[in-house]
Protein backbone atom coordinates (compact mmCIF):
# COMPACT_ATOMS: atom_id res chain seq x y z
CA UNK A 1 0.00 0.00 0.00
CA UNK A 2 2.56 2.46 1.45
CA UNK A 3 4.33 1.44 -2.04
CA UNK A 4 1.67 1.95 -4.55
CA UNK A 5 1.15 5.40 -2.77
CA UNK A 6 4.97 6.37 -3.22
CA UNK A 7 4.73 5.07 -6.83
CA UNK A 8 1.05 7.52 -7.08
CA UNK A 9 3.11 10.38 -5.59
CA UNK A 10 5.83 10.34 -8.03
CA UNK A 11 3.70 9.82 -11.29
CA UNK A 12 1.40 13.10 -9.93
CA UNK A 13 4.63 14.89 -9.48
CA UNK A 14 5.52 13.76 -13.03
CA UNK A 15 2.23 15.14 -14.59
CA UNK A 16 2.83 18.70 -12.75
CA UNK A 17 6.03 18.46 -14.55
CA UNK A 18 4.42 17.82 -18.11
CA UNK A 19 2.68 20.86 -19.98
CA UNK A 20 0.04 20.98 -22.60
CA UNK A 21 1.93 21.82 -26.12
CA UNK A 22 -1.54 23.05 -27.13
CA UNK A 23 -2.49 25.29 -24.35
CA UNK A 24 0.92 26.47 -24.61
CA UNK A 25 0.74 27.66 -28.24
CA UNK A 26 -2.79 29.57 -27.27
CA UNK A 27 -1.25 31.66 -24.78
CA UNK A 28 1.89 32.37 -27.35
CA UNK A 29 -0.13 32.81 -30.09
CA UNK A 30 -2.30 35.63 -28.11
CA UNK A 31 0.35 37.15 -26.20
CA UNK A 32 1.95 37.60 -30.12
CA UNK A 33 -0.76 38.69 -31.70
CA UNK A 34 -1.53 41.16 -29.46
CA UNK A 35 2.22 42.63 -29.18
CA UNK A 36 2.36 42.86 -33.02
CA UNK A 37 -0.82 44.23 -33.83
CA UNK A 38 0.27 46.99 -31.40
CA UNK A 39 3.78 47.18 -33.44
CA UNK A 40 1.85 47.37 -36.58
CA UNK A 41 -0.80 49.98 -35.59
CA UNK A 42 2.49 52.51 -35.24
CA UNK A 43 4.12 51.08 -37.94
CA UNK A 44 1.08 52.36 -40.47
CA UNK A 45 0.41 55.69 -38.64
CA UNK A 46 4.75 55.83 -38.95
CA UNK A 47 3.73 56.51 -42.76
CA UNK A 48 0.60 57.85 -43.33
CA UNK A 49 -0.27 59.96 -40.16
CA UNK A 50 2.84 60.89 -37.99
CA UNK A 51 4.75 62.26 -41.18
CA UNK A 52 1.85 65.03 -41.72
CA UNK A 53 1.21 65.56 -37.81
CA UNK A 54 4.65 65.57 -36.16
CA UNK A 55 6.98 66.69 -38.96
CA UNK A 56 4.60 69.67 -41.04
CA UNK A 57 7.88 72.17 -41.53
CA UNK A 58 9.43 69.12 -44.04
CA UNK A 59 8.98 67.67 -47.40
CA UNK A 60 7.21 64.66 -47.94
CA UNK A 61 10.26 62.38 -47.99
CA UNK A 62 11.84 63.92 -45.09
CA UNK A 63 8.90 64.10 -43.16
CA UNK A 64 8.92 60.26 -43.71
CA UNK A 65 12.75 60.16 -42.65
CA UNK A 66 12.28 61.55 -39.62
CA UNK A 67 9.20 59.82 -38.61
CA UNK A 68 11.28 56.14 -39.69
CA UNK A 69 13.47 57.71 -37.15
CA UNK A 70 11.61 57.61 -34.28
CA UNK A 71 10.51 54.44 -35.66
CA UNK A 72 13.84 52.57 -34.93
CA UNK A 73 13.89 54.27 -31.23
CA UNK A 74 11.90 51.11 -30.00
CA UNK A 75 14.27 48.37 -31.30
CA UNK A 76 17.27 50.60 -29.73
CA UNK A 77 15.18 50.64 -26.07
CA UNK A 78 14.25 47.04 -26.10
CA UNK A 79 18.02 45.64 -24.79
CA UNK A 80 17.68 48.20 -22.44
CA UNK A 81 14.05 46.82 -21.28
CA UNK A 82 14.85 43.29 -21.33
CA UNK A 83 17.97 44.19 -18.60
CA UNK A 84 15.57 46.13 -16.42
CA UNK A 85 12.59 43.80 -16.15
CA UNK A 86 14.92 40.72 -16.08
CA UNK A 87 16.32 42.43 -12.65
CA UNK A 88 12.44 42.83 -12.00
CA UNK A 89 11.69 39.22 -12.64
CA UNK A 90 14.52 37.77 -10.60
CA UNK A 91 13.12 39.65 -7.81
CA UNK A 92 9.36 40.18 -8.12
CA UNK A 93 8.92 37.49 -9.88
CA UNK A 94 7.07 36.95 -13.84
CA UNK A 95 3.90 38.07 -12.48
CA UNK A 96 5.29 41.80 -12.05
CA UNK A 97 7.15 41.74 -14.74
CA UNK A 98 4.44 41.37 -17.00
CA UNK A 99 1.82 43.25 -15.24
CA UNK A 100 4.76 46.40 -15.02
CA UNK A 101 5.86 45.85 -18.66
CA UNK A 102 1.89 45.63 -20.72
CA UNK A 103 0.91 48.21 -18.18
CA UNK A 104 3.72 50.70 -19.82
CA UNK A 105 3.27 49.34 -23.45
CA UNK A 106 -0.69 50.17 -22.59
CA UNK A 107 0.98 53.79 -21.38
CA UNK A 108 2.47 54.74 -24.22
CA UNK A 109 0.47 53.28 -26.87
CA UNK A 110 -2.88 55.33 -25.39
CA UNK A 111 -0.22 58.48 -25.04
CA UNK A 112 0.13 57.97 -28.71
CA UNK A 113 -3.37 58.29 -28.94
CA UNK A 114 -3.47 61.60 -27.53
CA UNK A 115 -0.77 63.07 -29.04
CA UNK A 116 -1.04 66.98 -30.08
CA UNK A 117 0.25 68.09 -33.62
CA UNK A 118 3.00 69.86 -34.06
CA UNK A 119 0.94 73.00 -34.93
CA UNK A 120 -0.55 72.78 -31.23
CA UNK A 121 2.81 72.05 -29.20
CA UNK A 122 5.66 72.59 -31.64
CA UNK A 123 8.69 70.48 -31.52
CA UNK A 124 7.12 69.10 -28.01
CA UNK A 125 4.91 67.01 -30.60
CA UNK A 126 8.18 65.37 -31.65
CA UNK A 127 9.49 64.55 -27.86
CA UNK A 128 6.41 63.29 -26.75
CA UNK A 129 6.05 60.94 -29.62
CA UNK A 130 9.44 59.72 -29.09
CA UNK A 131 9.37 59.63 -25.29
CA UNK A 132 5.79 57.18 -25.74
CA UNK A 133 8.29 55.10 -28.54
CA UNK A 134 11.04 54.56 -26.26
CA UNK A 135 8.44 53.83 -23.50
CA UNK A 136 6.88 50.93 -26.01
CA UNK A 137 10.36 49.79 -26.37
CA UNK A 138 11.02 49.31 -22.90
CA UNK A 139 7.50 47.54 -22.52
CA UNK A 140 8.37 44.88 -25.44
CA UNK A 141 11.79 43.94 -23.48
CA UNK A 142 9.64 42.94 -20.88
CA UNK A 143 7.11 41.64 -22.52
CA UNK A 144 9.35 38.20 -23.12
CA UNK A 145 6.91 35.78 -20.82
CA UNK A 146 9.31 32.59 -21.82
CA UNK A 147 5.98 30.59 -23.14
CA UNK A 148 8.12 30.32 -26.63
CA UNK A 149 10.80 28.56 -25.02
CA UNK A 150 8.43 26.62 -22.81
CA UNK A 151 6.77 25.39 -25.63
CA UNK A 152 9.82 24.49 -28.03
CA UNK A 153 10.88 22.53 -24.74
CA UNK A 154 7.70 20.72 -24.55
CA UNK A 155 7.10 19.81 -28.48
CA UNK A 156 7.28 16.22 -29.26
CA UNK A 157 10.70 15.67 -30.81
CA UNK A 158 9.22 14.83 -34.24
CA UNK A 159 7.25 18.29 -34.50
CA UNK A 160 10.05 20.79 -33.20
CA UNK A 161 9.32 22.80 -36.81
CA UNK A 162 5.27 22.69 -36.17
CA UNK A 163 5.67 24.15 -32.85
CA UNK A 164 8.55 26.42 -33.43
CA UNK A 165 6.44 28.45 -36.12
CA UNK A 166 3.43 29.19 -33.55
CA UNK A 167 4.93 31.85 -32.38
CA UNK A 168 5.55 33.82 -35.35
CA UNK A 169 1.55 33.31 -36.38
CA UNK A 170 1.53 36.77 -34.14
CA UNK A 171 2.76 38.67 -36.81
CA UNK A 172 0.22 38.42 -39.66
CA UNK A 173 -2.37 37.88 -38.04
CA UNK A 174 -1.32 40.99 -35.94
CA UNK A 175 -0.73 42.98 -39.02
CA UNK A 176 -3.96 41.88 -40.76
CA UNK A 177 -5.69 43.46 -38.13
CA UNK A 178 -4.02 46.39 -37.98
CA UNK A 179 -4.47 46.71 -41.56
CA UNK A 180 -7.84 46.60 -41.75
CA UNK A 181 -8.80 48.40 -39.42
CA UNK A 182 -6.92 51.40 -40.64
CA UNK A 183 -7.93 50.51 -44.51
CA UNK A 184 -11.37 51.03 -42.88
CA UNK A 185 -11.02 54.86 -41.05
CA UNK A 186 -8.86 55.82 -44.48
CA UNK A 187 -10.97 55.04 -46.86
CA UNK A 188 -14.25 55.73 -44.90
CA UNK A 189 -13.10 58.97 -43.44
CA UNK A 190 -12.57 62.45 -44.71
CA UNK A 191 -9.12 63.53 -44.84
CA UNK A 192 -9.88 66.11 -42.33
CA UNK A 193 -11.90 63.96 -40.21
CA UNK A 194 -8.94 61.00 -40.33
CA UNK A 195 -6.29 63.40 -39.20
CA UNK A 196 -8.09 65.24 -36.76
CA UNK A 197 -9.13 62.16 -34.85
CA UNK A 198 -10.06 58.77 -37.29
CA UNK A 199 -5.85 57.44 -36.93
CA UNK A 200 -6.34 57.91 -33.44
CA UNK A 201 -9.04 55.22 -32.77
CA UNK A 202 -6.50 52.25 -33.58
CA UNK A 203 -4.14 52.92 -30.42
CA UNK A 204 -7.11 52.75 -28.63
CA UNK A 205 -7.91 49.18 -29.58
CA UNK A 206 -4.23 48.42 -29.55
CA UNK A 207 -4.90 49.17 -26.00
CA UNK A 208 -8.22 47.32 -25.38
CA UNK A 209 -6.13 44.14 -26.62
CA UNK A 210 -2.99 44.43 -24.66
CA UNK A 211 -5.53 44.43 -21.56
CA UNK A 212 -7.30 41.08 -22.69
CA UNK A 213 -3.96 39.35 -24.02
CA UNK A 214 -1.93 40.55 -20.37
CA UNK A 215 -4.92 38.88 -18.46
CA UNK A 216 -4.67 35.67 -20.89
CA UNK A 217 -0.73 35.63 -20.30
CA UNK A 218 -0.93 35.97 -16.82
CA UNK A 219 -3.81 32.77 -16.33
CA UNK A 220 -0.37 30.61 -17.68
CA UNK A 221 2.56 32.29 -16.54
CA UNK A 222 1.84 32.93 -12.46
CA UNK A 223 -0.15 29.97 -11.94
CA UNK A 224 1.59 27.39 -9.51
CA UNK A 225 1.40 24.42 -12.35
CA UNK A 226 3.36 26.60 -14.87
CA UNK A 227 5.43 28.12 -11.85
CA UNK A 228 6.44 25.01 -11.67
CA UNK A 229 7.31 23.67 -14.64
CA UNK A 230 9.03 27.11 -15.82
CA UNK A 231 10.99 26.20 -12.69
CA UNK A 232 11.58 22.59 -13.62
CA UNK A 233 12.89 23.56 -17.64
CA UNK A 234 15.15 25.82 -15.87
CA UNK A 235 13.56 28.56 -17.46
CA UNK A 236 14.14 31.82 -15.16
CA UNK A 237 15.77 34.83 -15.28
CA UNK A 238 19.79 34.75 -15.05
CA UNK A 239 21.94 37.67 -14.45
CA UNK A 240 22.66 39.35 -18.25
CA UNK A 241 26.33 39.94 -17.62
CA UNK A 242 26.56 36.44 -16.52
CA UNK A 243 24.34 35.41 -19.97
CA UNK A 244 26.94 37.61 -21.71
CA UNK A 245 29.94 36.03 -20.39
CA UNK A 246 28.49 32.25 -21.12
CA UNK A 247 26.81 32.84 -24.15
CA UNK A 248 28.04 35.56 -25.52
CA UNK A 249 29.11 34.02 -28.95
CA UNK A 250 25.57 31.93 -29.40
CA UNK A 251 24.01 34.88 -28.99
CA UNK A 252 25.65 36.93 -31.45
CA UNK A 253 25.09 33.78 -34.14
CA UNK A 254 21.66 33.78 -33.18
CA UNK A 255 21.04 37.68 -33.37
CA UNK A 256 22.12 37.11 -37.24
CA UNK A 257 20.85 33.94 -38.53
CA UNK A 258 17.59 35.80 -39.17
CA UNK A 259 18.83 38.48 -40.43
CA UNK A 260 17.68 37.87 -43.96
CA UNK A 261 13.54 37.12 -42.50
CA UNK A 262 14.13 40.27 -40.17
CA UNK A 263 14.94 42.03 -43.34
CA UNK A 264 12.12 41.29 -45.43
CA UNK A 265 10.22 41.73 -42.76
CA UNK A 266 9.47 45.22 -43.04
CA UNK A 267 10.29 45.04 -47.02
CA UNK A 268 6.71 43.59 -47.34
CA UNK A 269 5.32 45.82 -44.56
CA UNK A 270 6.35 49.29 -43.73
CA UNK A 271 8.44 50.07 -46.54
CA UNK A 272 6.15 49.20 -49.53
CA UNK A 273 3.35 51.38 -47.71
CA UNK A 274 6.29 54.19 -47.53
CA UNK A 275 6.94 54.11 -51.29
CA UNK A 276 3.46 53.86 -52.76
CA UNK A 277 2.21 56.45 -50.35
CA UNK A 278 5.16 58.75 -51.45
CA UNK A 279 5.45 57.76 -55.07
CA UNK A 280 2.79 56.27 -56.72
CA UNK A 281 -0.98 57.11 -57.00
CA UNK A 282 -2.31 54.21 -55.37
CA UNK A 283 -4.69 54.98 -52.25
CA UNK A 284 -3.33 54.20 -48.79
CA UNK A 285 -6.67 52.09 -48.11
CA UNK A 286 -6.12 49.78 -51.23
CA UNK A 287 -3.21 48.82 -50.77
CA UNK A 288 -3.50 48.33 -46.87
CA UNK A 289 -5.89 45.91 -48.05
CA UNK A 290 -3.36 44.20 -50.52
CA UNK A 291 -0.81 44.17 -47.66
CA UNK A 292 -3.88 42.28 -45.27
CA UNK A 293 -4.11 39.60 -48.30
CA UNK A 294 -0.45 39.45 -48.84
CA UNK A 295 -0.35 38.49 -44.56
CA UNK A 296 -3.13 35.62 -45.45
CA UNK A 297 -0.53 33.78 -47.11
CA UNK A 298 1.93 34.95 -45.21
CA UNK A 299 -0.05 32.63 -42.55
CA UNK A 300 0.09 29.47 -45.09
CA UNK A 301 3.49 30.02 -45.26
CA UNK A 302 4.12 30.02 -41.88
CA UNK A 303 2.51 26.68 -41.08
CA UNK A 304 3.93 25.55 -43.74
CA UNK A 305 7.05 26.06 -42.90
CA UNK A 306 6.74 23.47 -39.45
CA UNK A 307 5.93 21.03 -41.65
CA UNK A 308 8.93 21.41 -44.51
CA UNK A 309 11.09 21.80 -41.35
CA UNK A 310 9.84 18.91 -40.06
CA UNK A 311 10.54 17.09 -43.13
CA UNK A 312 13.68 18.29 -44.06
CA UNK A 313 15.29 20.11 -41.08
CA UNK A 314 15.21 24.11 -39.93
CA UNK A 315 18.85 24.60 -41.17
CA UNK A 316 18.16 23.48 -44.87
CA UNK A 317 15.08 25.35 -44.76
CA UNK A 318 16.50 28.62 -43.30
CA UNK A 319 19.65 28.03 -46.03
CA UNK A 320 16.64 27.66 -49.01
CA UNK A 321 14.95 30.73 -47.92
CA UNK A 322 17.98 32.48 -47.24
CA UNK A 323 19.10 31.82 -50.89
CA UNK A 324 15.49 32.68 -52.47
CA UNK A 325 15.23 35.64 -50.53
CA UNK A 326 18.44 36.97 -52.29
CA UNK A 327 16.98 35.74 -55.44
CA UNK A 328 13.95 37.76 -54.29
CA UNK A 329 16.03 41.03 -53.76
CA UNK A 330 17.26 41.21 -57.46
CA UNK A 331 14.17 41.61 -59.14
CA UNK A 332 11.16 42.07 -56.67
CA UNK A 333 11.75 45.78 -55.68
CA UNK A 334 10.86 47.10 -58.76
CA UNK A 335 7.37 45.54 -58.88
CA UNK A 336 6.42 48.09 -56.61
CA UNK A 337 6.54 51.09 -59.57
CA UNK A 338 4.52 48.33 -61.39
CA UNK A 339 0.77 49.39 -60.91
CA UNK A 340 -1.47 46.99 -58.60
CA UNK A 341 -0.73 43.99 -60.17
CA UNK A 342 2.83 44.36 -59.84
CA UNK A 343 2.47 45.38 -56.11
CA UNK A 344 0.27 42.24 -55.09
CA UNK A 345 2.82 40.45 -56.67
CA UNK A 346 5.67 41.78 -54.45
CA UNK A 347 3.25 41.67 -51.56
CA UNK A 348 2.65 37.90 -52.08
CA UNK A 349 5.57 36.33 -52.91
CA UNK A 350 7.09 38.45 -50.43
CA UNK A 351 4.73 37.20 -47.73
CA UNK A 352 5.18 33.36 -48.77
CA UNK A 353 9.25 34.28 -48.57
CA UNK A 354 8.91 35.67 -44.94
CA UNK A 355 6.54 33.29 -43.81
CA UNK A 356 8.86 29.89 -44.95
CA UNK A 357 11.76 31.62 -43.06
CA UNK A 358 9.97 33.90 -40.45
CA UNK A 359 8.29 30.70 -39.48
CA UNK A 360 11.49 29.48 -38.32
CA UNK A 361 13.06 31.89 -37.64
CA UNK A 362 12.92 32.38 -33.82
CA UNK A 363 15.27 30.84 -31.68
CA UNK A 364 16.95 29.08 -34.28
CA UNK A 365 20.46 28.85 -32.44
CA UNK A 366 19.06 28.85 -28.47
CA UNK A 367 18.66 25.33 -28.55
CA UNK A 368 22.50 25.20 -27.62
CA UNK A 369 22.13 27.87 -24.80
CA UNK A 370 22.83 26.20 -21.31
CA UNK A 371 19.46 25.77 -19.98
CA UNK A 372 20.41 28.01 -17.01
CA UNK A 373 21.07 30.89 -19.38
CA UNK A 374 18.63 30.38 -22.44
CA UNK A 375 16.04 32.24 -20.30
CA UNK A 376 17.84 35.38 -20.64
CA UNK A 377 19.59 34.63 -23.99
CA UNK A 378 17.16 33.70 -25.92
CA UNK A 379 15.21 37.52 -25.23
CA UNK A 380 18.66 39.11 -25.66
CA UNK A 381 18.65 37.33 -29.08
CA UNK A 382 15.24 38.48 -29.84
CA UNK A 383 15.96 41.77 -29.07
CA UNK A 384 19.39 42.06 -31.07
CA UNK A 385 17.75 40.16 -34.29
CA UNK A 386 15.08 42.75 -34.10
CA UNK A 387 17.77 45.53 -33.52
CA UNK A 388 19.76 44.78 -36.21
CA UNK A 389 17.58 43.00 -38.71
CA UNK A 390 14.60 45.43 -38.18
CA UNK A 391 14.81 48.96 -36.66
CA UNK A 392 16.97 50.46 -39.24
CA UNK A 393 15.45 48.73 -42.32
CA UNK A 394 12.36 51.12 -43.00
CA UNK A 395 14.60 54.18 -42.87
CA UNK A 396 17.74 52.73 -44.84
CA UNK A 397 15.85 51.27 -47.82
CA UNK A 398 13.49 54.45 -48.10
CA UNK A 399 16.80 56.49 -48.35
CA UNK A 400 18.17 54.05 -50.69
CA UNK A 401 15.67 53.67 -53.12
CA UNK A 402 14.54 57.22 -52.95
CA UNK A 403 18.24 58.55 -53.95
CA UNK A 404 19.28 55.20 -55.83
CA UNK A 405 16.22 53.63 -57.31
CA UNK A 406 14.47 50.55 -56.17
CA UNK A 407 16.92 48.09 -57.10
CA UNK A 408 19.09 49.19 -54.06
CA UNK A 409 16.62 48.36 -51.42
CA UNK A 410 16.46 45.21 -52.80
CA UNK A 411 20.68 45.17 -52.07
CA UNK A 412 20.03 46.09 -48.24
CA UNK A 413 17.71 42.89 -48.19
CA UNK A 414 20.36 41.21 -49.78
CA UNK A 415 22.67 41.70 -47.38
CA UNK A 416 20.62 40.51 -44.44
CA UNK A 417 20.61 37.10 -46.60
CA UNK A 418 24.50 37.27 -46.78
CA UNK A 419 24.19 37.49 -42.71
CA UNK A 420 21.85 34.76 -42.37
CA UNK A 421 24.04 32.55 -44.50
CA UNK A 422 27.06 33.37 -42.62
CA UNK A 423 25.58 33.24 -39.34
CA UNK A 424 24.44 29.86 -40.01
CA UNK A 425 27.69 28.47 -41.75
CA UNK A 426 29.37 29.62 -38.57
CA UNK A 427 26.73 27.93 -35.69
CA UNK A 428 27.41 24.45 -35.58
CA UNK A 429 24.96 21.75 -37.60
CA UNK A 430 22.67 20.71 -33.85
CA UNK A 431 22.56 24.05 -33.27
CA UNK A 432 19.29 24.38 -35.46
CA UNK A 433 17.80 20.74 -35.39
CA UNK A 434 17.79 20.77 -31.75
CA UNK A 435 14.37 21.97 -29.89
Amino acid sequence: MTQAAAMDGETNLSRRHEANPGEIAIGVIIGRTSEFFDFFVYAIASVIVFPRLVFPFADELTQTLYSFALFALAFIARPFGSVIFMAIDRRYGKSAKLIIALFLLGTSTVAIAFLPSYYTVGAGAIWLLALARIGQGLAWGGAWDGLASLLAMNAPEHQRGWYAMIPQLGAPLGLIVASVLFAFFVGNLSAADFFDWGWRYPFFVAFAINVVALFARLRMVVTPEYDELFHSRELQPASVANTIRHEGRNIVIGAFAPLASFALFHMVTVFPLSWVFLFTKETPARFLIIEAVGAVFGVVAIIASGMLADRIGRKSLLIGSAIAIAVFSGFAPQLLDAGPVGETVYMVLGFILLGLSFGQSSGAIAANFARTYRYTASALTADLAWLFGAGFAPLAALLLASYFGLLSAGGYLLSGAVCTLLALWLSAPRQLEQK
